[in-house]
């Protein structure tokens, strides 16, 4: 602890950095929760979509074995154009959200291509998005992590240091003064009765 002046200027001071502390920890802590809360509903989204990708995979493994049956190559009809996302903020923390993709148009001879090719283009994109989709979720969870574990340490911070730091430095500021207004007095009543026993022996004289 910071050695403070026992000074009544020092004791408002202190006074003032208590109430911006008390004031503010409740704001924190409400950040706190939040952030806690909005990590809780992403890791259920999460576990959600990693649950809806592997059962998308394993519908596409019958593509799998007609592809390559028939040598049919998808890859140009699965390129993503765009990637839609929007902004999300937590708490004051952004985090992007995925809204989908955007696939070029596809375009194949339909008296060429087999009847399935619809089918499977489309259950390939769907293993794309779902991918693409988790992949977001992994990283606003890390950013939400962080700016949870900063968040926690400032908690800490003003619960354990910053506010009985201040409530001890007021009491013993309080002690201080105290106890100079204390020998303040004593001082005047010493002063006092020295004066009227000089007043006192004037008198007799």
């Amino acid at each position: 602890m910071a050695k403070i002046k026992l000074t009544k200027r020092e004791l408002k001071s202190q006074r003032d950095a208590l109430k911006q502390f008390q004031r503010y920890l409740p704001t924190l802590q409400l950040k706190k929760q939040q952030l806690q809360l909005e990590i809780l509903q992403q890791d259920l989204t999460l576990e959600t979509r990693k649950q809806a990708l592997f059962k998308k995979k394993q519908a596409i493994d019958l593509w799998i074995g007609l592809l390559s049956e028939r040598a049919v190559d998808l890859g140009s009809h699965l390129l993503p154009r765009k990637i839609i996302t929007h902004s999300k903020n937590i708490a004051g923390t952004d985090i992007s959200v995925f809204d989908g993709i955007e696939f070029d148009p596809e375009e194949y001879d339909l008296f060429v291509a087999p009847l399935w090719i619809d089918a499977a283009i489309e259950a390939f994109k769907a293993v794309i998005i779902l991918s693409r989709e988790i992949s977001m979720i992994e990283q606003g969870i890390v950013i939400l992590r962080q700016e949870l574990r900063i968040t926690a340490q400032r908690v800490n911070l003003f619960e354990k240091v910053k506010i009985p730091e201040a409530e001890e430095n007021i009491r013993l500021i309080k002690i201080y003064i105290g106890d100079q207004m204390a020998n303040a007095v004593g001082r005047c009543k010493i002063a006092k009765r020295k004066i009227e026993e000089l007043v006192s022996a004037g008198g007799a004289a």
